[in-house]
């Protein structure tokens, strides 16, 4: 057919051909930088994406590592995650056994007779080198003795007090409102008495030591000789349950140390018990108040759900065992 067309013809064919590939070819370069410019686009984007993700991140790990660290600070250590220590259990003293304590119940009260023999025991052996600043003489009546008692044992102690009208201090007999006196007169004095320790103050010893109640009788009947290769330094004494084993304090309670009122047989033991029930008082005093309250609390909070119950059935019971009805329109007749 091309020898049929004239030259002209062939000519605008041949201009034709050219210019429609030429406008593919533009078109092929519209499309290639269109792709380009949505490839950029998309990739800045990704960029963008991804700065932000890792800001995210950083701001993330920087609150998570404050957090962590600001609970550290407070608390010590960091729950669910076990302590490494460079010390042996040895160091931190034997774990002390489970006593059943007549007041260790949920609805049990203290041995008060237990606690003014504990009494007993802490004014007659304990009382020369640990003080009980926060027991006052008051604090005594009605829990282990009666109000002329607790005056009568204040009365005995002098007391420094003043200035008088001349300006100068006097010693007085102690009243109900007296705390209890302690053995030295500052903490250089305890400390040359004992040879450079210095004994605590056991008025929240329960409540200070691991172990509570369980640790201080374990600790008072737990003196022995030092095992074979242990050696103990002059003036210290062998106790497995205190940490490290080597404490200041030697055995204080022997059997018939003290000698009971009501004729309790005065075992060490037994002195051990009474003055760590004691100790356990005078760490909680409001102990049998507390659990009274409770008791009465949970009785009268029990009865009261009763009958809110009650009475939110008798409110709802009209809403939820209503019916609900449609009636249609009645439709009239034309």
């Amino acid at each position: 057919m091309l020898s049929r067309l004239p030259l002209a013809g062939l000519k605008s064919q041949t201009v034709l051909g050219a210019s429609r590939s030429t406008l593919n070819a533009v078109k092929t370069r519209a499309v290639s930088q269109v792709r380009f410019a949505s490839s950029g686009s998309a990739s800045s984007s990704t960029v963008e994406s991804l700065l932000t993700s890792r800001a995210s991140l950083i701001s993330v790990t920087l609150f998570s590592a404050g957090s962590i660290a600001w609970y550290t600070h407070l608390y010590g250590t960091l729950p669910f995650i076990g302590e490494v220590h460079a010390n042996s259990l040895a160091d931190d003293g034997l774990h002390p056994g489970v006593y059943p304590w007549p007041h260790k119940g949920l609805f049990d009260t203290f041995d008060h007779a237990s606690i003014r023999r504990g009494f007993q025991v802490y004014r007659e052996v304990c009382a020369a080198c640990h003080s009980l600043d926060r027991i006052a003489w008051r604090n005594l009546v009605g829990v282990s003795h009666t109000a002329d008692e607790a005056r009568a044992l204040a009365e005995e102690v002098e007391y420094t007090d003043g200035p008088d009208d001349n300006g100068e201090m006097f010693q007085r007999p102690g009243k109900l409102a007296d705390y209890l006196p302690p053995p030295y007169p500052n903490e250089e004095a305890a400390r040359a008495g004992n040879g450079g320790a210095l004994p605590p103050d056991l008025s929240l010893i329960i409540k200070a030591r691991h172990g509570g109640a369980d640790y201080v009788f374990s600790l008072l009947t737990g003196y022995i000789d030092p095992p074979a290769g242990v050696e103990i330094r002059e003036g210290m004494n062998y106790n497995p349950y205190f940490p490290g084993g080597a404490i200041s304090m030697a055995r204080l309670l022997f059997d018939g140390l003290v000698e009971y009122e009501d004729g309790t047989p005065a075992t060490s033991s037994q002195m051990a018990k009474d003055v760590v029930t004691f100790l356990n008082w005078a760490a909680e005093p409001e102990h049998d108040e507390r659990k009274r309250l409770g008791l009465k609390a949970v009785i009268l909070f029990s009865a009261l759900f009763a009958v809110s119950i009650q009475v939110k059935r008798f409110k709802w019971t009209v809403i939820k065992n209503r019916k609900i009805f449609y009636k249609p329109p009645v439709e009239k007749a034309h």
